[in-house]
């Protein structure tokens, strides 16, 4: 049987270029990712799976896969809103995923007080939804208390804290110009800014991109692959990821 030179060549080439059109598309509009972690419940459920826009705060190198270092700094930067759902890297490795709510913007001074969280000394408003709510926390199952908060931008979504409020008090966290703060909506169980030896304060430059929409939940109730949501309208998907923890 004689091989058709042609037909593996033609093929090749076809590969070759859906190849670069799934990573301009993965690189400058949008990419998806899994959630494998429980830090962002009750917005996000382990094992949903969401769409995030790429161009939403404009380029870094970190907008590419594996990170090449083709830009020096941020291009077309459009500045996140308090409230986001971003997916940032990591500054510890500049290398790992990790999806939390934008609370605190450059300038801004954030503090726990008596397990309340306050931004520039203001209170942030919370009302309870729920005393017997039960979520996950990693591989344990917890009772919580759950909220509605109210940014001073008027963004609302639900958060939970522990029965006890585990984390009742810190310092004050100084964001640094060009820096963010980001908070996980499972605040007893979220790996965040709070923790300044391995994740601390974000960089503009460590944006990934703007969490828009879920395309497949986890919750039977709530999701199939066939069934979106808009980020904006729907208080389950402003219910919401680690590693992306």
């Amino acid at each position: 049987m004689k091989l058709d030179k042609n037909f593996f060549s033609e093929n090749l080439k076809t590969l070759f270029y859906a190849l670069v059109i799934a990573v301009i598309i993965r690189s400058l509009f949008i990419q998806p990712f899994y959630i494998p972690s429980s830090s962002m419940e009750p917005t996000l459920l382990v094992g949903d799976r969401l769409f995030v826009t790429k161009y939403s705060y404009g380029y870094s190198k970190h907008s590419f896969p594996f990170s090449p270092p083709i830009l020096s700094k941020r291009i077309f930067f459009d500045a996140p809103e308090r409230g986001d759902v971003i997916v940032f890297k990591t500054p510890a490795d500049n290398r790992t995923d990790y999806i939390k709510r934008l609370i605190g913007l450059p300038g801004d001074r954030v503090q726990f007080i008596d397990a309340n969280l306050y931004v520039n000394n203001s209170e942030i408003l919370k009302s309870k939804i729920s005393n017997k709510t039960k979520i996950n926390c990693g591989n344990r199952i917890i009772e919580v208390y759950r909220f509605e908060e109210k940014l001073p931008n008027g963004k609302k979504f639900h958060t939970v804290y522990l029965k006890d409020y585990t984390y009742q008090n810190s310092d004050v966290f100084e964001i640094p110009q060009d820096h963010y703060f980001f908070l996980g909506d499972n605040r007893d169980c979220s790996k965040d800014s709070r923790f300044l030896s391995s994740v601390g304060y974000v960089h503009k430059d460590n944006l990934v991109g703007k969490a828009q929409f879920i395309f497949f939940s986890s919750d039977r109730k709530e999701g199939s692959i066939f069934t979106f949501w808009n980020w904006h309208k729907s208080i389950r998907f402003d219910r919401t990821f680690d590693r992306i923890n």
